[in-house]
């Protein structure tokens, strides 16, 4: 697939309805049609009016967006998350099901409108259960007319990364969360994609700069990038500028963006790879004896035969040349972002006002499946959605009882400067996305570190003096960060792993930001109501949806009941092949015993008598 700076810079036709100068109209019909991005195998995936990979949609500071969206599905709700955008007194069109509205049912139509007050690296995506993955994400760039960089690139090129699977999402979930998988093993994606495809081309010109906007759309796997016989200036994350800084890999989680301006060499003869590797593996750094990291546990927890983790893509300085394979690294050495400086210079927010603490880890429940758990308690989403509870229920929507014992709900003030301290009580990597802001990434500890220690005075004399800001950050393997941000945007926002497995597992918490000024300036459109009766959602009272008493939970969303005593995700994985063990051998002897008798019968052969 070739790629030009026209693909980026035009929206297609056929996606946009109408446009009058810095108002965007779409009226997007979100049904399905049939793929084969990596060439393997031909799937259904959500598109938007019969078309996907979905556009690539282009702004600038200050426009704003009026999206119809049309559930042509049939036989799936949506929704539909413009991922990092603030939404600054727009709360209600931020998009995660029941949390600021209600799924949006096949039939039914919802409109999105709001302002863009953010310059950078964006994308969009359905926020349902497990849905993006099936297609229905891309990505959405503002660009600045007062960039610091204006005038130092010629040309912009937006690339994607992603995961692909082609099994579709609902029937992966179903096995993933359920008895048959105690372990909470992840699917593991069946390719790599860049742009929608493989084999992409970029074609270039010498001596010439571009800035190029990337994003990792993936479900499951952060994914390294480097562009070979190149340098790369990091200049944006996650919608941030930052002061320049050179690398020649990064390091991309699931929903992450970078921007970073590549130069050209002058003259050349030839194309130069470009590679996407997943992540496919945990490293636990030694610690006194050794010099090197040791590799330590699958990310995946299997490798298929045949999986080709890598995408490449090539630098097109030359059509007829030929497109060399990538050659082989000997390790894996991304640029660290902890080490990243805002060019606003916004310096580290030394008071706390409110401080919470998150404890993760997975864990199995009663039905015997896997889920995932902040403070022990795994998120199940409301009867009513949490957003319009906090409309109808007059002071109490200061309480965070009334929003459910599941929703792990915090309430905070308008103006606080709020931390978060997230302790990772699991081996994996988890990159976690906060709704409504960006946050000052303080601490992010190595490997292996355990939780974090507010006694630790090393730490704290650490803190960088202008914290790198974004709203992605990866916590490493039993590991933990510190996070601060303002609280000035009243809404509900959500904080969740972006694993998609892992948001749909329940690692997810809601902040609750100025709930009684939100009263008072927040006015929900009709139609957002009304997908919520189409759908027979309630839309007042609390988590339960009770209307009289908001301090009686009765009736409201829970998860299964806890493990008895001394069970184990070992055991459990015991318990369950010994069952199909067993089941099977009774269907064999039943089938065995349902088998007609053989009648013996003498033969004759050459004269002789023998019985068979």
């Amino acid at each position: 697939m070739a790629l030009s700076l026209s693909n980026f810079l035009v929206c297609c036709a056929g996606f946009v309805a109408v446009a009058r100068s810095a108002t965007h109209e779409y009226d997007w019909n979100i049904g399905w049609v049939r793929a084969n991005p990596d060439g393997m195998a031909e799937r259904p995936v959500m598109g938007i009016n019969g078309q996907w990979p979905l556009p690539t949609l282009n702004f600038t500071k200050g426009d704003r967006v009026i999206a119809t969206v049309h559930n042509q599905l049939g036989n799936q709700s949506t929704s539909m998350h413009f991922h990092g955008l603030f939404q600054n007194g727009t709360n209600d069109m931020d998009g995660p099901v029941g949390v600021t509205q209600c799924g949006i049912p096949p039939g039914s139509s919802f409109t999105y409108n709001f302002s863009i007050e953010q310059p950078g690296t964006y994308w969009y995506h359905s926020h349902t259960r497990g849905q993006y993955p099936d297609g229905l994400r891309g990505q959405f760039l503002v660009h600045d007319p007062d960039s610091p960089y204006i005038g130092q690139y010629d040309e912009e090129v937006a690339i994607t990364l992603s995961d692909w699977y082609h099994d579709e999402m609902p029937g992966l979930l179903s096995h993933f969360i359920s008895v048959a998988n105690p372990t909470g093993a992840e699917p593991v994606p069946n390719s790599a994609l860049m742009s929608d495809t493989q084999n992409l081309s970029v074609a270039v010109q010498p001596g010439k700069t571009y800035l190029f906007r990337m994003t990792n759309m993936g479900a499951f796997a952060g994914q390294y990038f480097w562009i070979e016989g190149h340098t790369m200036r990091v200049v944006e994350v996650d919608g941030v500028h930052t002061e320049p800084a050179e690398t020649s890999m990064i390091y991309l989680t699931a929903a992450q963006r970078y921007s970073f301006m590549v130069t050209m060499k002058d003259n050349v003869e030839g194309n130069f790879a470009m590679v996407g590797s997943m992540d496919t593996v945990r490293y636990l750094a030694c610690r006194s004896l050794c010099y090197v990291l040791t590799p330590w546990q699958d990310l995946f927890d299997a490798l298929p035969d045949g999986l080709n983790t890598n995408v490449t893509g090539w630098l097109v300085y030359d059509d007829a040349a030929d497109k060399p394979a990538p050659a082989l690294i000997d390790a894996f050495e991304p640029f660290d972002d902890y080490t990243l400086v805002p060019q606003d210079g916004l310096e580290i927010y030394d008071h706390v006002d409110h401080s919470i603490q998150l404890d993760m880890k997975m864990d199995n429940l009663g039905d015997g499946a896997n889920y995932a758990f902040f403070n022990d308690i795994t998120y199940v989403e409301p009867i009513v959605p949490t957003l319009y509870s906090v409309l109808s229920t007059g002071a109490n929507a200061s309480n965070p009882t009334i929003y459910g014992v599941n929703t792990n709900s915090f309430v905070l003030e308008k103006g606080q400067v709020v931390e978060i301290v997230l302790n990772n009580d699991d081996a994996g990597k988890h990159p976690f996305h906060l709704h409504g802001h960006n946050f000052q990434v303080v601490w992010r500890s190595e490997e292996n570190d355990g939780y974090w220690n507010p006694d630790n005075t090393s730490a704290i004399e650490s803190f960088p003096r202008k914290p790198m800001r974004r709203d992605v950050v990866m916590v490493n393997p039993q590991g933990n960060f510190v996070i601060r941000f303002k609280a000035d945007n009243p809404g509900v926002w959500l904080f969740h792993c972006h694993i998609d497995w892992h948001t749909a597992s329940g690692l997810v918490a809601t902040m609750i930001e100025a709930p009684l000024e939100l009263q008072s300036s927040m006015k929900v459109p009709a139609d957002h109501y009304q997908v919520c009766q189409d759908s027979g959602t309630p839309t007042a009272g609390n988590a339960a949806g009770n209307t009289v008493d908001v301090l009686d939970l009765t009736g409201e969303h829970k998860s299964p009941a806890p493990l008895p005593a001394g069970f184990t995700a070992r055991g459990i994985v015991a318990l369950v092949f010994s069952c199909l063990s067993a089941f099977i051998g009774m269907a064999v002897i039943a089938w065995y015993g349902a088998a007609p008798i053989a009648v013996r019968k003498p033969s004759v052969a050459a004269g002789k008598v023998t019985t068979n």
